[in-house]
C-alpha cells in the first residue's frame, strides 16, 4: 500500500461539480492499494498516517500529529500510485489491486482513520475526480507499507 500524504490548510475533491469530500486544516491522503496488500497493510498505514508528526509545535518543529492540531483527513483512492514507468513512457498499472479488493481495503483504511478519532472525508472510489488543495508549507510525505521508502 502506498500513500502520498500532504499537509494542507484546505482540500477538496469533486465529481461533476459535486463536492464529494472537503476538509480544512489536515492531511490529504492519496492512497494506492497494491496487488499483494492485506488488512495488515491497512493497519500499518492507518496507524502511521494518523500518528505522523508533521505539524509544527510552538517551537516551529514538526512535532504534532493531525489529531494534536484538531485537523481532519481527506482520503482519496489513487491507483496511479502503482504506475510503473521503468520500461517505456506509458505507465503500467499491473501492480495495482483490482477494483473490488482495492475498494474493500480503501474503505477499511477510512474506517481505521475514523476509529482513531479523526474526521475523515473521502473521494468517490473509481470516479473521475477533480482535486483542489492548498499545501501547507509544502509538506509532502511518502508512506509505503512495504517500507520501501
Amino acid at each position: 500500500m502506498r500513500a502520498v500524504v500532504q499537509r494542507v490548510s484546505r482540500a477538496k475533491v469533486s465529481v461533476d461539480d459535486w463536492i464529494a469530500g472537503e476538509i480544512g486544516l489536515g492531511l490529504l491522503v492519496l492512497l494506492g492499494v497494491g496487488q499483494q496488500d492485506t488488512e495488515a497493510d491497512v493497519a500499518y498505514m492507518a496507524e502511521k498516517i494518523a500518528g505522523l508528526r508533521i505539524f509544527e509545535d510552538s517551537d516551529g518543529k514538526m512535532n504534532r500529529s493531525v489529531a494534536d492540531v484538531g485537523g481532519s483527513v481527506l482520503a482519496v483512492s489513487q491507483f496511479t500510485l502503482y504506475g510503473d514507468v521503468r520500461r517505456g513512457k506509458r505507465p503500467s498499472f499491473d501492480g495495482a489491486a483490482p477494483p473490488e479488493p482495492a475498494r474493500r481495503l480503501y474503505e477499511l483504511f477510512v474506517e481505521r482513520i475514523r476509529a482513531a478519532g479523526l474526521r475523515c472525508e473521502t473521494g468517490r472510489f473509481q470516479e473521475m475526480m477533480q482535486g483542489e488543495l492548498v499545501n501547507e508549507g509544502q509538506v509532502t510525505i511518502l508512506v509505503d507499507s512495504e517500507k520501501a521508502f
